[in-house]
């Protein structure tokens, strides 16, 4: 057992471990140590059993799974707990890529801002790359709420597809903003430097035989903590809020909204601050993806991809259970990882029928997706954990609570 093998178990068996316990079923005392513990070792046997290359895939994947995880948390705390059909999920995620890039970027000079150009590049530290991002992005969902909130169903959802295109045609055609249609490079990524030859100046002498093994492909699993850390700070924070009295009023507003205005309650505010919390969460998981990508442009943020992908593991998993919202994601994102292994075989295939047949094996990924939709649409429509209808942690000491 190699140095690197160790440090990239442990780091994997971290990320591991701050997930596992959220997934396993909630009131079992068990639930922290063993899912803990479950995590570190599950974490130490991927590193020693795969190959290098099959590793560095498996930690790629979950990056890109915890990142829909958030985007999942945050549409459930819209449509989930305050019945916001929001399509919108892109605009929100593009705002946060591309603020958290031209916060932390360097403003190209010389011969180099010829070709990219930019409104401001301010180097500042990755964490306040992602809190712009969270502000930012809960600004703009304030200013489209007051207007876009007032309608209802169908109309909502137009409204919010229509919102995320502007978004997402403003980032291309604008390139004074963020380089318009050409790709918005040099995104930073945190603690790179550990994995570079020269180690940080802030690292500790004692502890530079640590890193000095790694190289910068091991840097992933290092990044698999970061988004790791925020996906379970994200849930703990969700969890409380939806289990507090606010988190029972969203419901009451979305199950019977006349009722609750009946009852005092200010529906116009209820909604429209479930609708910013949820796009803040949106932007956070953007400023992950802007860099864990290094290099964006407005064609990332598709609403094929970055909204109803979304949807599809918000349905799958269980919509009013944030537990459900992330197996959902992680489920569907490794159906959709996994499809292009497929898609990849069957291009050969394809081309031996008809030559234009070939390279649209790609098409075969939607066609999956779009059957696990219409599966959980027939056979398990609550998802696979339903809501809970109990929901506050005071019910359980009374015998009338239950």
């Amino acid at each position: 057992m190699t140095q690197v093998v160790v440090i990239k178990g442990l780091m994997l068996g971290v990320s591991l471990a701050l997930i596992l316990p959220i997934l396993l079923p909630p009131g079992r005392p068990w639930r922290v140590p063993g899912g803990i513990a479950a995590g570190l070792v599950l974490g130490f046997g991927l590193a020693l059993a795969l190959p290098a290359g099959y590793l560095s895939y498996v930690i790629s994947f979950l990056v890109m799974a915890g990142i829909f995880v958030l985007l999942a948390l945050g549409l459930n705390t819209q449509w989930g707990y305050n019945g916001h059909l929001n399509f919108g999920v892109a605009g929100f995620f593009a705002v946060g890529a591309f603020t958290s890039a031209l916060f932390t970027i360097e403003a190209p000079t010389g011969i180099a801002a010829q070709y990219t150009q930019v409104v401001f590049g301010l180097e500042m530290p990755f964490l306040v790359g992602v809190g712009a991002a969270a502000v930012v992005s809960g600004v703009i969902a304030f200013i489209v709420a007051v207007p876009v909130l007032r309608l209802r169903l169908d109309f909502l959802a137009i409204a919010t597809i229509g919102i995320a295109e502007i978004i997402r045609l403003i980032f291309q055609n604008e390139r004074w903003l963020a380089n318009g249609p050409q790709p918005l490079r040099g995104i930073p990524q945190p603690g790179r430097c550990l994995f570079q030859s020269v180690p940080c100046d802030w690292l500790p002498e004692w502890a530079h035989w640590i890193v000095e093994p790694l190289g910068t492909r091991d840097y992933l699993a290092f990044y698999l903590v970061i988004v790791a850390l925020f996906v379970a700070g994200t849930y703990l924070v969700l969890e409380r809020a939806c289990r507090s009295p606010w988190g029972r009023k969203l419901r009451a507003v979305r199950d019977e909204e006349a009722s609750a205005a009946m009852n005092g309650k200010r529906v116009t505010q209820v909604r429209v601050q479930s609708f910013v919390v949820g796009a803040v969460i949106m932007g956070i998981a953007g400023a992950l993806y802007a860099h864990r990508m290094v290099a964006i442009d407005y064609s990332h943020f598709h609403a094929l991809f970055a909204t109803f992908l979304v949807w599809i593991m918000l349905m799958l998993g269980g919509s009013g259970n944030n537990r459900g919202a992330i197996l959902g994601a992680v489920v569907v994102w490794a159906v959709w990882s996994g499809s292009a292994f497929l898609a990849h075989a069957l291009d050969p295939v394809l081309g031996s029928i008809h030559a234009e047949l070939a390279g649209r094996a790609q098409y075969i990924r939607w066609l999956l997706v779009a059957l696990l939709l219409a599966a959980v649409v027939l056979y398990r429509p609550q998802g696979l954990l339903r809501e809970e209808l109990r929901v506050s942690r005071y019910l359980k000491r009374w015998p009338s609570g239950r």
